[in-house]
Parts: C-alpha cells; structure tokens; sequence
C-alpha cells in the first residue's frame, strides 16, 4: 500500500537550512515533477480513509491545490484554495499562521456558516498552520468533517490530537542528513 509514496520519499533528495534537514519532494514542493501515478495512488488512498460527505475540498496554498484538484476531480466536489494573498472580498477571514519555517497570513473565501470540509494538505510538521485554520473555520461556522495530511514530520499531528483535532495522515517519517525514513 501507497509503494508509490514510499518509494519516492526514500528517494528524496535532503537539503539543510540552518540546523533543519529538509527533504525535497513531488508531493511537498513539485519538485522534480509530480508523476500522475503518484498523484493517483495518494488520491485513490485519501477516498478510501477520508469522509467525503463534504460540500468543499479546502487546499491550503500551494502544495495543497494538486491534491484537492485530483480529488475534486474524481469525486466531483469543488474545492476552494486557502491563499497566502488577500483579495478583500466580502467574508473574507484573515488570519495568521507560523509554521517550523515561515509564518505569514492566510486568506479563506467563499465559505459560508453550515459548509461541510475535508481538509487536505501535503506536510504536516508544526500544525501551526492547522491550529491557526481550524479555529478560523470553526468560528466562522463550517463544519471541519475531517483533516487529512499526506506526509507527517514533527510532532504536530500529536500536539493536534492533545488539543482535541483529529488529523489523518498516510505517511509518518523522520528526516536528517541521511535521507527520509519511514516510520511505523
């Protein structure tokens, strides 16, 4: 199961920034290129554990926007990108975010209170980004059905689950300067 995964992740390449070993992959940053195989297997995957009883796919900008798309398109709900850009539309949330290497603001539309959401996303590593969107989401009245991350790094998925979010991922691993390794 997910073989694809596994196998371009223990492929992938390792870069340090400072003391943190980044890994450099399709899924997480389109490089070198994302092969439709790849991209299928983790669709197909995430419609079997996900719940897609939702009227929108939430992608967080940028690396999200693949996987929504692939999934919008096969289950043929709409999806709706979380930007880094604000439009100053009317709704419009603004709120900020900081991950283990940036932080910055995000901008949601075209969300109303009742909406029901699957969140999809490619890394997960802080849950900075998650703890700062949920919230939001929530107090503006969509109902989050389900959360569901490809890769896992760090400890946000168990900080996430100590403050009472449930987040699914497909993937565990731990990264340093000898390459990607899976884990469990």
């Amino acid at each position: 199961m997910l073989e694809k995964l596994h196998r371009s992740l223990l492929n992938a390449p390792i870069v340090r920034r400072g003391e943190y070993h980044y890994f450099i992959h399709p899924v997480s940053d389109g490089i070198p290129f994302l092969e439709p195989g790849l991209l299928e297997e983790i669709t197909e995957h995430i419609m079997e554990i996900a719940d897609m009883d939702v009227d929108r796919i939430i992608a967080i900008e940028s690396m999200g926007i693949p996987l929504a798309t692939a999934l919008s398109m096969r289950s043929g709900i709409p999806f709706t990108i979380i930007r880094k850009r604000k439009y100053g539309l009317d709704g419009e949330i603004i709120l900020s975010q900081q991950t283990g290497y940036s932080k910055g603001e995000l901008y949601i539309n075209a969300l109303k209170k009742g909406d029901r959401v699957l969140i999809v996303d490619d890394v997960i590593s802080t849950g900075g980004t998650l703890m700062a969107l949920i919230p939001a989401l929530q107090d503006a009245g969509v109902i989050v059905c389900d959360t569901l991350i490809v890769i896992e790094r760090g400890e946000g998925v168990t900080r996430m689950r100590e403050l009472g979010f449930d987040i699914k991922t497909l993937v565990r691993i731990s990264v340093d300067e000898n390459g990607v390794f899976i884990e469990g």
